[in-house]
């Protein structure tokens, strides 16, 4: 039998920055979650970590796993800090994204916790979060969140080494914010790197957005559009709202093509952004490249190559006719033949 496993994680869910109830559970998990609030919760109607904490502060967070199943369930708990998706979304799971340049303090350096923890049949236990916060005070937000998902078993690892198999993979996700201040932080946007890349395996011009700062940028908006260096032709576009950006993080914003192929040469992008509170506008240089452009061109899937059906059609048309004109000019040779002949 054929071996294709297909992972797909389809069940993130986001305690408490989503949704939570009381005790969150579903029937595609073998656990619950419950988060146990404590006294320097900012906003005591989250149940998310919304904590207020002072610098080098250490404390202790729980969260009450349970196990309504007849086995017992391990699950491997990993902390992230928040980071923000080219859809303009913030995510507080597990991501192969890049800690941003200007985030000052990895979520997962300040809170420590158990590698993996495992719930006994039918009963619970308490998962610790061990946080010592910064030695010199800071403002704005950290913000991230813990990961809690239920680690494959051998006997699973082996069923899907035997063949054909699809494995729906679900977590947890309990968004975790810290602060130490009141203070407001101005919003801020960069606009760093703009090049050639692909989404999907198709085309798209990336431009590098970035909050540096220590707070989020709520109901966030971009339009932005491609020229050719010194000309006003809009020849790409990509505006969208409705997003978010993390604290401290980054976002590529991509511009597709459409289906179109990259040409060499150089290029200008145009940005206009906006937040809930600022709005700001960029512009920069930026260049497309021949071996750039005929790698991508080659890889994106939109872009129709060479209509062979379409050369053959005419190559048989152009045949058909010159058989024809063939026959006309033969036969009309013969009736001359035939009436010199008589």
């Amino acid at each position: 039998m054929r071996k294709n496993i297909l992972l797909t994680l389809v069940g993130i869910v986001m305690v408490g920055l989503v949704w939570f109830a009381p005790f969150a559970s579903a029937s595609e998990f073998n656990f619950g979650v419950h988060t146990v609030i404590p006294e320097n919760q900012i906003d005591k109607e989250k149940t998310y970590f919304n904590l207020k904490m002072e610098p080098n502060q250490k404390q202790t967070l729980t969260i009450r796993l349970r196990n309504d199943t007849p086995e017992d369930v391990v699950i491997e708990p990993k902390i992230h800090s928040a980071t923000t998706n080219l859809n303009g979304v913030v995510e507080y799971g597990s991501t192969k994204t890049e800690r941003d340049s200007s985030l000052l303090y990895e979520m997962g350096d300040l809170i420590k916790t158990d590698k993996e923890i495992t719930v006994p049949a039918n009963g619970s236990k308490n998962l610790l979060l061990n946080v010592t916060m910064p030695e010199e005070e800071f403002d704005g937000i950290l913000a991230g969140g813990i990961t809690l998902e239920e680690k494959e078993t051998t006997s699973k690892k082996e069923e899907n080494n035997k063949g054909l198999s699809i494995e729906n993979k679900y977590a947890y996700v309990v968004g975790i914010t810290l602060q130490e201040t009141d203070e407001v932080v101005a919003q801020d946007l960069k606009l760093h790197e703009v090049e050639a890349g692909q989404l999907n395996a198709r085309n798209v011009i990336n431009a590098t957005l970035q909050n540096p700062t220590a707070t989020y940028i709520n109901r966030f908006e971009v339009d932005a559009e491609v020229t050719k260096k010194g000309k006003t032709e809009v020849l790409y576009q990509a505006k969208k709202q409705d997003m978010q950006m993390a604290p401290n993080s980054s976002i590529d914003y991509p511009i597709p093509l459409d289906g179109e192929k990259f040409k060499t040469g150089e290029y200008t992008i145009h940005v206009k952004a906006k937040s809930s509170k600022e709005s700001w506008e960029f512009k920069k240089d930026f260049a497309i490249k021949g071996e750039e452009a005929k790698q991508f061109n080659a890889e994106d899937v939109s872009i129709e190559g060479p209509n062979y059906l379409a050369y053959m059609v005419v190559i048989l048309i152009v045949l058909v006719i010159g058989l024809l004109v063939f026959i006309f000019y033969s036969r009309k040779k013969q009736r001359k033949q035939q009436e010199m002949n008589d």
